[in-house]
């Protein structure tokens, strides 16, 4: 269950992420490229090459939660 609130902002990483990468690896091009704290509350959506993954990375009070989908079609830019 995704617990996201009103406040929470979501921001899509565009360029293309390598998937292997798990929770020490995701934050990093989201935190440099916003400046913003990966502990902020916001969330922050990773795809990959082929636009047919998605990793939604998002901070809870307990702890960052990591969703992985695998889409049925490829995302459109």
């Amino acid at each position: 269950m995704l617990f996201a609130t009103a406040n929470t902002r979501l921001f899509l990483y565009r360029e293309p992420t390598d998937m292997r990468k798990g929770f020490d690896g995701l934050p990093c091009p989201a935190v440099f490229a916003r400046q913003r704290h990966p502990m902020s509350g916001d969330g922050y959506i990773f795809i990959n090459r082929r636009r047919d993954r998605m990793k939604l990375l998002l901070w809870q009070p307990t702890g960052f939660v990591l969703y992985y989908k695998l889409l049925e079609r490829e995302m459109k830019s």
